[in-house]
């Protein structure tokens, strides 16, 4: 309860510095709008449905893409960290692929692809493959079998949840750079906000782009991982 009574208060206390900003005038409203006009923004969108449905379309992709990628990145994290060979070769191509941004597979996905769902979904399946693959091996398939199980469990959750974070980032990418007619997620949105001058759209996505963010770690990981450190004794925070 403390630790909530104080995230509130920081949370409030950025609100007022945001809005105090914007009475000085340093930037214009144009480019800083307020707290209340952000607000008003999101109210609307959440009124007429919009905010809702691009909402949807972008869970849909990040949840397929994800799950695409885990499948690939999860058994090939567990083969690379059995194998001498298979570390110094998928291994070192997953880490050099991990530091690639994101938006760097969208010029390939374009060109093999088009604008089309099948380009968002390769850009975020490799926003998650490499760094699920490092992930894993770090706790990989020796600890499985040379340690116990559960020692492995915490470290594939964290590849997991590393995983979702990259994916959660391509598609923004993806979202913002490709234009298709099935589907307006909140990345489009937020290029649309962009395009159109509508500072108040930019940052009522990102806001809800970052809160859907924190529940999902919350909800889901925090969870997961606060049970296993229990169930094994590995003495999580």
């Amino acid at each position: 309860m403390r630790r909530f009574l104080l995230a509130t208060l920081f949370f409030v206390a950025l609100v007022t510095i945001w809005h105090f900003v914007v009475r000085a005038e340093i930037w214009s409203v144009v480019m800083l709008p307020s707290p209340k006009s952000v607000g008003e923004y999101l109210l609307g969108a959440a009124r007429d449905g919009t905010l809702l449905e691009a909402t949807i379309v972008t869970v849909r992709r990040l949840l397929l893409g994800y799950v695409i990628g885990i499948a690939i990145g999860l058994p090939l994290g567990l083969f690379t960290s059995a194998s001498k060979f298979m570390e110094d070769t998928i291994g070192v191509l997953a880490l050099g692929l991990q530091t690639l941004p994101s938006v760097c597979w969208i010029p390939l996905a374009l060109l093999w692809f088009g604008q089309t769902e099948s380009a968002m979904l390769f850009v975020v399946i490799m926003g998650t493959v490499w760094s699920v693959v490092i992930a894993t091996d770090t706790g990989g398939l020796h600890k499985w079998t040379k340690v116990i199980l559960p020692a492995s469990l915490p470290y594939l959750v964290s590849g997991m949840k590393q995983g979702w974070a990259f994916a959660w980032r391509s598609l923004m990418a993806a979202e913002i750079y490709v234009t298709i007619l099935t589907g307006f997620g909140l990345g489009h949105l937020l290029h649309y906000g962009r395009e159109l001058h509508a500072m108040d759209q930019v940052i009522g996505v990102m806001l809800v782009i970052v809160l859907i963010g924190l529940l999902t770690d919350k909800i889901l990981f925090a969870p997961i991982e606060r049970f296993l450190h229990r169930r094994w004794g590995t003495g999580l925070r």
